[in-house]
């Protein structure tokens, strides 16, 4: 069983920065996809960034060119990053990872839902005052 936990998550005013982290632990197989996903109270979980084992990335157009993931697979556990810069107020929710044991496409990021992940963390919130 993966275990995923979130951990980064707080307030900033627009335009500032916030890095989120998530501890997972080992599992099974050389390949697979984490990914970030966020949700805002009343509306779906949506994702927003995906990373492969190979490195291989994608992101959704409202993050693109703010928001950088990145994937630590050199220790016991791995560990996903998501650097967030030039943060809006729409940024505001609470910030999920996911993993699974196949890869992600390269445009995946435009269909995939929660259904298509395996494992997920308990979130963390995060919050841009105007």
């Amino acid at each position: 069983q993966v275990q995923l936990v979130e951990s980064g998550g707080g307030s900033v005013q627009a335009g500032g920065s916030l890095r989120l982290s998530c501890a997972a632990s080992r599992r099974d197989g050389s390949h697979g996809c984490m990914a970030w996903f966020r949700q805002v109270p009343g509306k779906q979980r949506e994702v927003i960034t995906t990373i492969n084992s190979d490195g291989t990335v994608s992101y959704a157009d409202s993050v693109k060119g703010r928001f950088t993931i990145a994937l630590d697979n050199s220790n016991s556990k791995r560990t996903l990053d998501l650097r967030m810069n030039s943060l809006k107020p729409e940024d505001t929710a609470m910030y999920y990872c996911a993993d699974r044991n196949f890869s992600c496409g390269p445009t995946a990021v435009h269909f995939l839902d929660v259904v298509d992940f395996e494992y997920w963390g308990q979130g963390t919130q995060v919050t841009v005052s105007s």
